[in-house]
């Protein structure tokens, strides 16, 4: 009678308290850097700690046995819930470490505002609209986009905007110019009265602050009316 060895179930490896301190990731990354570990020391430092009767390293290295590394930034949260050892909670930890990677290879260099062209381009989104938006472009000394920003909805036909609205979100971001962009619903881009009133505010509340505001743009459906270009700056 042939007699077979019976398996012995795998051992798990020891909790990461009894794997000596100069083996374990984290004491690892802080004397040799994030480059020298191995990529489920990695990604069991995000994880944070393993589930009973796994460490965390045992489950880190089965997610990224069983899923390749390069697709784990893909993965949508419903397929990290699918993963041993992973709740709702790390599932958003991790959705939004990779999400951060993402982020952080993206171009460093914002898009360019120096013409009523490329300012459009930012504010095009408006055309389309039924209630009057205001919205105001900030860009650094080179001309560059650094923030964006809707500071006011009105109605079909009135739109009231304050100063303080426009240059409050402008102050402590490196603001040298200001573009701001309006709808006009009707489809008439031409300047209202109120709308040139406005402007003036804007031009003499950023002379004060030090913040240059470069244009006014009225944006229609069929297109866009710059105060610059009709020198109504």
């Amino acid at each position: 009678m042939e007699i077979y060895e019976r398996k012995r179930p795998r051992q798990s490896r020891k909790p990461i308290r009894e794997i000596p301190r100069n083996e374990r990731p984290r004491e690892r990354l802080e004397k040799t850097g994030p480059d020298a570990l191995k990529d489920e020391e990695l990604l069991a430092l995000v994880l944070g700690s393993g589930i009973k009767g796994r460490n965390v390293l045992e489950v880190a290295g089965a997610i990224i046995q069983k899923i390749s590394l390069r697709k784990l930034p893909t993965l949508t949260r419903e397929d990290w819930l699918k993963q041993p050892g992973i709740g709702p909670a790390r599932a958003s930890l991790l959705m939004a470490a990779f999400a951060l990677a993402r982020r952080c290879l993206l171009p460093s260099e914002e898009p360019s505002v120096s013409s009523p062209e490329e300012a459009y381009h930012q504010v095009k989104e408006l055309a389309p609209l039924k209630k009057e938006h205001f919205l105001a472009l900030y860009l650094n000394a080179k001309n560059r986009l650094i923030h964006k920003e809707i500071v006011a909805i009105g109605s079909l036909y009135s739109n009231f905007v304050h100063p303080r609205e426009v240059f409050s979100p402008a102050l402590g971001i490196g603001t040298a110019a200001v573009v701001v962009a309006h709808n006009h619903p009707s489809g008439d881009p031409t300047p209202s009265p109120e709308d040139l009133a406005l402007t003036k505010r804007l031009t003499e509340a950023g002379e004060i602050l030090g913040i240059d505001l470069v244009d006014h743009l009225i944006v229609t459906a069929k297109g866009f009316l710059s105060f610059k270009e009709r020198k109504l700056l």
